[in-house]
């Protein structure tokens, strides 16, 4: 009796054990999601979405999001090549393309990607004026992604966009800036009054031209008109002169 107690017992350990084993390494893993499975601390194979069963208390998995994801790179003060202090941030777009390069190769991905991105923005931002900054916002844009996306790539991440959101100049150069481009509008608009003006002085002339012109035509037409009657009558008088 006390033999058939102590294997109830047991297997009611057993049971309990196993149970728990099977929910200890009963392991879902999303759609969006890679998982790492780690056997003792060594990595040893990733899986995809779904259920996946590991070994309870030797194997560990490591979750991997695999969307596209996005860091905002802080303002910084960056000095361009003609000494202007402009205020620059922007935000880089990228996407886990290696789940255990992104796990093991780099140890603060977020941190690291900003650094790099800092850095490179200083750099090209130093290197032109600060008109070539203000129109160059595509090509710094190209430039810092190429440089990101290199840079990242040993740590199985993809630089997809990098955006740059503000290249603000301190406020006296803005204000001497929009004074600069309200004098251009006001220059341009002069010049067109002035176009405008000449051109109804020379569609005036061309009118009074062509009238001109019009009005000795006529005269002329009309002298013409008057010799060929003067010329008729004559030539009738004289052959009614010659009949009688």
């Amino acid at each position: 009796m006390q033999d058939t107690s102590f294997l109830y017992f047991f297997l009611v350990v057993f049971v309990i054990f196993g149970l728990t084993a099977l929910i200890k390494g009963a392991r879902i893993v999303k759609q969006y999601e890679r998982g790492l499975i780690l056997r003792l601390g060594k990595y040893r194979s990733t899986v995809g979405s779904g259920l996946t069963i590991i070994v309870p208390f030797v194997d560990n998995m490591i979750p991997v999001d695999m969307r596209e994801r996005v860091i905002n790179v802080m303002p910084q003060k960056v000095i361009t090549k003609d000494n202007v202090t402009v205020e620059v941030d922007a935000v880089v777009y990228y996407k886990v393309i290696d789940p255990a390069k992104s796990q093991f190769e780099v140890q603060n991905f977020d941190y690291a990607c900003t650094t790099l991105a800092q850095t490179n923005l200083r750099n090209l931002v130093g290197d032109r004026t600060l008109d070539e900054t203000l129109v160059a916002r595509d090509m710094i844009n190209t430039n810092l992604r190429n440089v990101l996306d290199e840079a990242t790539n040993p740590w199985g991440v993809k630089v997809t966009r990098v955006e740059v959101q503000k290249i603000e100049p301190p406020r006296d150069i803005t204000e001497a800036m929009s004074r600069q481009m309200k004098a251009e509008r006001d220059k341009r608009a002069a010049i067109l009054e002035a176009e405008g003006v000449k051109q109804s002085q020379i569609l005036q002339a061309e009118g009074v031209k062509q009238s001109e012109i019009l009005r000795a035509e006529g005269d002329a037409q009309a002298r013409v008109t008057r010799a060929n009657a003067e010329a008729e009558a004559i030539r009738l008088v004289s052959t009614a002169a010659e009949t009688y």
